[in-house]
């Protein structure tokens, strides 16, 4: 609770310390510091099913992730982090909070409609590099811009399936950004013991991250990292790890792709492979083979993703990122982080950072190639009760897979290239943050506040994403 309560201190001093530098010099960029968004009290028709779909978790969501038969858990993660997402967004009405996410000035859609600039996609891939800067001709809006083009790829190819326009690209994202929680928690359950998943699940459904999951496309990219971890985790374990290996390798790939930034998955993906049984490098070849096929398409079609990078950063400093001060924001952001991962994350991670100074402290006695981690305790096809006994012995494992995803989320903020919009930036990281909370006792009232948070930033702001 102390944790919880130092990290509501860091929220408020970002905010009051934001407030006085924008109203000082306007150098932020945000009129919520340290959210990008602004104050706007409201309620919507998302309002009452996201009330009902907080209260149905809390009241129901332990029990039951604890008694359903685990091949109904995740599809049952799957629907209800659906609903939670939908009915959040549904709170800014269904133009605002879904159709029109997406064909804002700054996102993907704006170059398929009116003008569809990706109708020859060799072509445009050629030259993609060539409008990356704000003073090259017809410079890509920010987001297509700051990402490789497997990111508008992605609505270019559901334009062209009959699938155009804001709605089915924010329905695309809400719906495939919730299956990462279902990715995740397989993770969990073959690294640290199906118990862990089970106490961590009805977290993941109602993260405060929804708010910007529905409907960024950061949210699509958190999916896609996920599953990438997930089958890397599968095939590790000795999970069919030839299959299991190449489809992790292919998402991989695809991941660098996404985003630029979420090559730091490096970190949570070798993370998996440390956590793996023997002989957990294996698979690393098929990984390797299908982590190829993605950079090598793209290379062949005239893509240079490193000049596209260094293009990049020099666009960052052109534009808000070359005024915004990194002082505040290398900071401030870690107090964004704090509102989409909810108090019971911070709670469970200082859980997770007490287990793992424990485990290096034994390091002489702990991990070595003749004494991995300890085993997760774990039962194969059956329930688990999720009590201390069945967990004990993988605590270490689920707590070196957080503790990695807060090293990747350090290093993004100490770069300086994410200074402000990290609650959109950084949602694959965080992802991977949440189930820390199933370190924690009483875990209803935890969900209160993770669901109470999430309510209350959704009616008070008005939200860029």
């Amino acid at each position: 609770m102390a944790v919880a309560v130092a990290a509501a201190l860091l929220v408020a001093t970002a905010a009051v310390v934001g407030y006085a530098i924008e109203h000082s010099d306007g150098t932020l960029f945000v009129s919520a510091a340290p959210l990008y968004g602004r104050w706007g009290p409201h309620v919507g028709p998302g309002t009452a099913a996201a009330i009902a779909v907080a209260a149905a978790v809390v009241t129901y969501g332990p029990s039951l992730a604890a008694r359903l038969p685990w091949r109904w858990l995740l599809p049952a993660a799957w629907g209800t982090g659906t609903a939670w997402t939908f009915a959040l967004a549904l709170i800014d009405g269904w133009q605002r909070g879904v159709a029109g996410r997406l064909t804002a000035r700054y996102e993907y859609l704006q170059v398929i409609s009116p003008v569809n600039r990706f109708h020859d996609i060799p072509a445009t891939l050629r030259d993609f590099t060539h409008h990356i800067l704000i003073h090259s001709p017809g410079h890509w809006p920010a987001h297509i811009a700051g990402h490789p083009p497997a990111a508008t790829l992605t609505f270019v190819y559901l334009d062209r399936i009959g699938l155009g326009g804001g709605a089915w690209a924010g329905v695309w994202c809400v719906t495939v950004g919730a299956t990462a929680a279902m990715a995740v928690l397989v993770t969990v359950r073959v690294l640290a013991g199906e118990a862990l998943a089970r106490r961590a699940a009805p977290f993941l459904v109602l993260a405060p991250a929804a708010v910007w999951m529905g409907t960024s496309a950061d949210g699509y990219f958190a999916a896609v990292a996920a599953w990438a971890v997930a089958l890397l985790s599968l095939a590790v374990t000795g999970h069919r790890p030839r299959t299991a290996g190449l489809a992790s390798g292919l998402l991989l790939g695809l991941t660098a792709y996404l985003s630029y930034g979420l090559t730091l998955f490096a970190v949570i993906a070798g993370a998996a492979v440390l956590l793996g049984s023997r002989p957990r490098l294996r698979p690393l070849p098929f990984v390797l083979a299908g982590l190829t096929v993605v950079p090598l398409v793209f290379t062949l079609l005239g893509f240079n993703w490193w000049e596209a990078y260094h293009l990049l950063v020099t666009r960052y400093y052109e534009g808000a990122g070359g005024v915004r001060p990194y002082g505040y924001w290398v900071w401030a952001n870690l107090a964004c982080t704090v509102l989409i991962a909810g108090p019971a994350t911070v709670a469970g991670l200082r859980r997770a950072g007490v287990t793992t100074v424990r485990l290096a402290a034994t390091a002489p006695r702990a991990p070595s190639p003749r004494t991995p981690l300890p085993a997760p305790a774990r039962r194969p096809g059956t329930a688990t009760t999720g009590t201390d006994t069945d967990t004990g012995s993988a605590a270490p494992r689920l707590a070196v897979l957080v503790v990695a995803a807060l090293i990747a989320l350090l290093a993004a903020d100490l770069s300086g290239m994410s200074k402000a919009e990290t609650e959109r930036i950084w949602l694959p990281f965080v992802l991977w943050m949440l189930p820390a909370a199933a370190f924690l006792p009483r875990p209803r009232a935890w969900l209160i506040a993770q669901a109470t948070l999430a309510l209350l930033l959704n009616h008070l702001l008005l939200t860029g994403w």
